[in-house]
């Protein structure tokens, strides 16, 4: 029977605008029908939301924050495989991977805890002067007003944790609409928020009827914070629309640059390379993208990564065998495979895949010295393709790493420490990975994406401390 989701989660007895058919990727299989909000809706969260703020006795102790979220990883824990397969079904990524994000986003869950545990206000130094002479002062938190989290397909329960479980965890009243793609991850994790214990005008969640009524969320006067994930166009758009004195991060997508210096253990370099590349078929903000590849050791490196890629299974995310899932939408197929094709026909090498395998999956693809002006040199691919250019000089190298306006995650295979450093001081990124792939993450680091990338540090302990203030008290003796 299909899985029915026919209420709007705002408080209040309110009638759905109508209903949303969740479609597999894979398979267009109907999964659940998800009641949508309209803009009645949206007034009705905002009011809820923002009433709450405003009365500073509703507010939930620091203490209670800390049981709903102690209760939410237990909750979890019980429900792991169902959420894991769950999110596989409705976004495409292997089961493999979806337990490892389910993991992760109860590790988040802990990591929101021990932020609210450890981190403090700060002092203030007082009477060095006159001025200051009899007087001490200091700090502490305060949430920032109503979050509103407008979330990605990519990654359906961690995304959710980072943006809404971060807002709990700062005190903040906060309305979440997610991907209309992956809606049920993210209305799975909001219901168990209530079994938690969190009261519901805390946290509402709406599946928009429109996805152009998100304006209508975030420029209004009520909210404090706006955070998104998703495409750069979208993003800055809605950055453009906020209310005076309304803050926000943005995180968006990269065209990630690695470096394989002359002198990277290419064995080691292949499987994190693929990984890095081909993880969720390659619909990943930091995913390899872009592989500079020192001329001595470039067809020995292309050689390796295409034969490993082209054993890769591509296929059904549900099963545990898979590696690479379809892609989100049947359009991205075409898209991704006219990309290869244009870089083909202009002269790129095409060492493995380059097929559309259905409707939903596309081949794990590998190009070799794509022109510099193509769509898979200069945009983000967004799908299971990487390319590998030729360099002889690292200067060169970094030169053209750094010639797109995008700046996120980089890096760097090399064994030599100065050619380690040299790379890390001149790339373009706001973390750069030393033999290891641009994709790597654990929750608890900053997390930015710089120039078009992206606005302000994601990471959990870092949004906590974007949905607060920092108020200070001065004591005169």
């Amino acid at each position: 029977m299909t899985e029915q989701f026919d209420k709007v989660y705002v408080a209040g007895d309110t009638k759905p605008a109508g209903f949303l058919k969740v479609i597999a990727p894979y398979d267009d299989k109907l999964l659940a029908e998800v009641a949508t909000a309209n803009t009645v809706h949206i007034e009705k969260a905002l009011s809820v939301a923002y009433s709450l703020y405003r009365n500073r006795k509703t507010w939930l102790p620091l203490a209670k924050r800390i049981e709903i979220l102690s209760n939410l990883i237990a909750l979890m824990q019980e429900q792991h495989d169902a959420l894991s397969m769950g999110a596989a079904a409705e976004g495409g990524k292997p089961l493999q991977d979806s337990r490892v994000e389910v993991t992760r986003a109860i590790d988040g869950i802990r990591i929101c805890i021990e932020t609210l545990r450890t981190d403090a206000g700060h002092v203030i130094p007082m009477q060095f002067n006159a001025a200051s002479a009899n007087r001490i002062a200091f700090t502490q938190h305060e949430p920032i007003g109503v979050v509103v989290a407008i979330s990605a397909f990519n990654h359906p329960v961690n995304l959710i944790i980072h943006q809404v479980a971060a807002a709990v965890a700062a005190g903040c009243p906060v309305i979440v609409k997610p991907a209309s793609n992956t809606p049920l991850s993210c209305l799975r994790i909001v219901k168990l928020l209530y079994q938690a214990g969190l009261p519901e005008e805390w946290c509402q969640a709406l599946v928009l009827q429109d996805n152009s009524l998100a304006g209508q969320l975030a420029s209004d006067s009520r909210i404090g914070f706006l955070s998104f994930i998703g495409s750069a166009k979208v993003g800055w758009m809605l950055r453009s629309q906020l209310a005076p004195g309304a803050r926000c991060s943005l995180e968006h997508g990269g065209v990630a640059p690695v470096i394989v210096a002359e002198d990277a253990d290419v064995n080691n370099a292949v499987p994190l390379l693929a990984k890095g590349g081909f993880y969720h078929a390659g619909q990943v903000c930091v995913s390899v993208q872009r592989i500079f590849v020192h001329e001595k050791i470039i067809s020995d490196l292309a050689n390796k990564l295409a034969s490993y890629v082209s054993k890769m299974v591509v296929g059904d995310p549900t099963l545990l065998e898979t590696e690479i899932g379809p892609l989100i939408r049947h359009a991205e197929v075409e898209r991704v495979d006219s990309w290869v094709k244009e870089a083909v026909h202009a002269g790129a090498s095409l060492l493995c895949g380059g097929e559309v395998l259905s409707a939903s999956c596309y081949s794990g693809t590998v190009l070799v010295d794509p022109p510099v002006d193509v769509r898979v040199s200069t945009q983000e691919v967004f799908g299971p393709v990487v390319c590998l250019y030729r360099y002889s000089d690292i200067d060169s190298a970094i030169l053209r790493a750094n010639s797109l306006p995008f700046s996120f995650q980089g890096a760097v295979f090399t064994r030599d420490i100065e050619r380690m450093l040299y790379v890390y001081q001149n790339l373009d990124a706001s973390a750069v990975m030393v033999n290891d792939h641009t994709a790597f993450r654990v929750d608890g680091m900053p997390f930015a994406g710089l120039r078009q990338s992206g606005l302000g540090v994601g990471g959990i302990p870092y949004t906590i401390r974007d949905m607060q203030i920092e108020k200070m008290l001065v004591i005169r003796n």
